[in-house]
């Protein structure tokens, strides 16, 4: 009995915790919300009016249906529910149609899904492995946990402010990770593919999934190293694997097949006309090389090698959605980005089929699949990189090294946000919003492991991420070059935080060379 109620005890916190995060997300009901708030109201009213055979040819909207179909069901499913708050939103041909009751509706319906992301939370903070010995409960890996993944600052300006659903589908993918940490392959590999038929983006992470559950679920022996036994391979389970990933795009894409709008759908997800960049740099490695590009281009003009005519004028330093020309390096195409990306995620691949480690070893390999991805894609968004932040937070509880890489990249992560939310009235709300998790997360970990987990040169690097975000909003805005030179901040800030995010992917690689070298010593 003792024993029953000393758990129950311990999990009283999480109510009160995921209670109060939704109350804060209801007070930005009335915030500053972007063009998504508009595309997901198109999309509503494009599900609702028109038959499903339109729905991926409509076009009367720039902001046409680019997601997958099970998204698409979805969006039906919530316009079931947003005529009873104002029919209005439902019309396809009232473009930018904003009243009070919509804005209700879709704030409250990203609120409303985010319980799943709540669930699955929870469902992580139970697989920590946690210390022995009696502990303060905020103290905890896993009440620190529930902060880091709760009250994540990316999250709440980007789905409660700037507008999406990825929290919705964060709590899928970290519910399925919560599964294989439990040994559920097949629940795992379901919630995955379900993900996946609502964001395709998630196909960053899938070649971790694909070849973690072929090596550690459908082949049963050696899991710890050595080559692999064909002996041991075990055909019904990828049967099962199959079956499962078939009846969910079946379920998605089926009706759009029988209809021949298969390449139709294809071409609204995969529009690889837009350009490397998005109109602001994700902070990756096609940042640097862009800024490279233009500063030689800057250095040629200056030593009379070029003429400044002949060079394609602000063709990445506009802040447009397009193709361009680089200006003295090799231009980049979708196929390079692709070798690129598949070279950056290779050496974790062959590691997790090599020496699977359970599902903490599936769990760094994804990180790496989301970095690399996140670090070499074509027209990467700057948002994407909470694919990597959010499950980090699992191995940053665990482990000290984890912890300081966690502290870099969500420090420089978040900040490069920072240009989503521009306008003055919600300057005062991402400033304290990011420093009370900052403050948080530095302080929770260093307790957690006892002692500092940053290196002199990575504090070094933060502080200085405080000079860019005073030079970028306090001082540029006063400054005779905010009209000159408007893009300039995001450019410092893209930038900047690049090579944080690049120094994360390199060091998450690094501790994961040491541990094969561990084990070949063993």
């Amino acid at each position: 009995y003792v024993t029953v109620m000393a758990a129950a005890d311990s999990w009283s916190w999480f109510p009160a915790l995921a209670l109060g995060v939704s109350l804060l997300k209801c007070l930005f009901i009335n915030a500053y919300h972007s063009t998504d708030f508009e595309v997901h109201r198109n999309w509503l009213a494009i599900t609702h009016s028109l038959p499903v055979s339109r729905w991926y040819h409509e076009n009367s909207s720039a902001w046409t249906l680019d997601y997958p179909p099970l998204f698409a069901w979805l969006e039906l499913g919530l316009a079931r529910a947003a005529q009873h708050f104002d029919s209005n939103m439902l019309r396809v041909e009232n473009l930018n149609y904003v009243s009070q009751n919509t804005l209700l509706f879709q704030r409250l319906s990203v609120v409303f899904t985010d319980l799943l992301f709540i669930y699955a939370a929870r469902e992580c903070c139970r697989c920590v492995q946690e210390p022995k010995g009696p502990r303060d409960v905020l103290s905890r890996p896993s009440f620190v946990l529930a902060v880091l993944l709760l009250w994540n600052f990316g999250l709440l300006i980007v789905d409660h402010i700037h507008f999406q659903y990825n929290g919705f589908m964060f709590g899928f993918l970290l519910l399925s990770v919560a599964k294989h940490l439990q040994h559920k392959h097949l629940q795992g590999a379901l919630l995955f593919s379900v993900l996946l038929n609502l964001k395709h983006i998630y196909l960053y992470v899938a070649p971790a999934y694909g070849v973690y559950l072929l090596r550690s679920y459908c082949f049963t022996q050696d899991h710890s190293g050595g080559s692999v036994s064909w002996r041991s391979f075990r055909p019904l389970r990828l049967l099962a694997l199959g079956s499962i990933v078939a009846s969910v795009c079946a379920l998605s894409f089926g009706p759009f097949i029988a209809m021949g709008q298969l390449p139709q759908v294809l071409s609204r997800l995969f529009p690889f006309k837009r350009g490397l960049c998005h109109a602001y740099w994700a902070p990756n490695a096609w940042a640097l090389y862009n800024v490279l590009d233009k500063s030689l281009a800057l250095l040629g003009v200056r030593l009379k090698l070029l003429e400044e005519a002949e060079l394609p004028r602000a063709s990445m330093t506009g802040g447009l959605v397009q193709e361009f020309q680089h200006s003295v390096l090799p231009s980049v195409t979708p196929s390079v980005t692709l070798v690129c990306t598949l070279l950056s995620i290779l050496p974790a691949l062959a590691s997790i089929w090599r020496r699977p480690r359970g599902a903490r070893g599936f769990l760094r390999c994804l990180l790496l699949c989301a970095l690399g991805s996140f670090m070499f894609g074509w027209h990467v968004h700057e948002k994407a990189v909470l694919l990597a932040i959010l499950p980090l937070s699992f191995l940053a509880v665990e482990s000290r090294e984890d912890a300081g890489i966690f502290l870099v990249l969500t420090t420089t992560g978040h900040y490069s946000l920072f240009p989503l939310l521009f306008t003055p009235a919600e300057l005062p709300i991402k400033v304290f919003l990011m420093l009370m998790f900052t403050i948080y997360s530095f302080t929770a970990l260093r307790k957690l492991h006892s002692g500092p987990v940053l290196r002199p040169l990575e504090s070094a690097y933060l502080l200085g991420l405080g000079v860019v975000a005073l030079a970028c909003e306090a001082a540029f805005p006063l400054s005779p070059w905010r009209h000159k030179l408007p893009f300039l901040p995001l450019l410092a800030t893209s930038v900047y935080c690049s090579v944080g995010v690049c120094y994360s992917f390199l060091r998450l690689y690094a501790s994961l060379l040491r541990q094969e070298e561990k084990h070949k010593q063993l």
